[in-house]
């Protein structure tokens, strides 16, 4: 199991897109929209102010948004 500190230093730091796209789906309940490449890209360009560099995504700073966007986008 891991540790508290682990999972917050896991979920504060800076992954790519496709790190970022398993750590997300692996974390949301299983009726929750799936993050895909196409929809990440798409988020990226509406969120824009949310990227210093288009490489960086992380589960802390995203991932709420992310799901907000998603729900939006159905």
């Amino acid at each position: 199991m891991k540790s508290k500190s682990n999972e917050l230093e896991q979920n504060q730091a800076m992954t790519s897109l496709v790190v970022f796209i398993e750590n997300y789906n692996k974390s949301i309940p299983k009726d929750f929209p799936r993050a895909t490449t196409k929809a990440l890209k798409e988020f990226q360009i509406t969120h824009s102010a949310l990227f210093k560099r288009p490489d960086d995504w992380s589960i802390e700073k995203h991932r709420k948004r992310l799901m907000d966007w998603l729900f939006s986008q159905d």
